[in-house]
């Protein structure tokens, strides 16, 4: 009990392979898939694919707009809420401390 106690685990290690982006290599594989789908030719391992789209660049952010428009009514509605609780808890402190009421 008292040896683990001293007992300080060793450090983690960051492992991290890296990767290798050629954009001219995806800019040909785009040509060659337009040009095989205008000639006709069927790339039978990437026709049961059809779901995939491999240019990707900006989607993400315009999938975020309507999260922007959302993120805005709720702001909306927290400040309203954060208001009423106010006057709530405002009404309260003066029946409480400043009127006859009693409970």
């Amino acid at each position: 009990m008292i040896g683990r106690f001293f007992h300080t685990p060793p450090a983690k290690k960051f492992r991290i392979t890296p990767r290798f982006y050629d954009p001219d290599k995806d800019e040909r594989d785009e040509r060659e898939r337009r040009i095989k789908e205008e000639l006709g030719i069927v790339d039978e391992k990437k026709a049961e694919n059809k779901l995939y789209r491999p240019n990707i660049k900006g989607q993400f952010r315009q999938a975020q707009e309507g999260f922007a428009k959302s993120s805005e009514k709720a702001r909306k509605a927290s400040n309203t809420r954060l208001i009423i609780l106010i006057i709530i808890l405002t009404l309260i402190f003066y029946l409480f401390f400043y009127s006859d009421f009693t409970f």
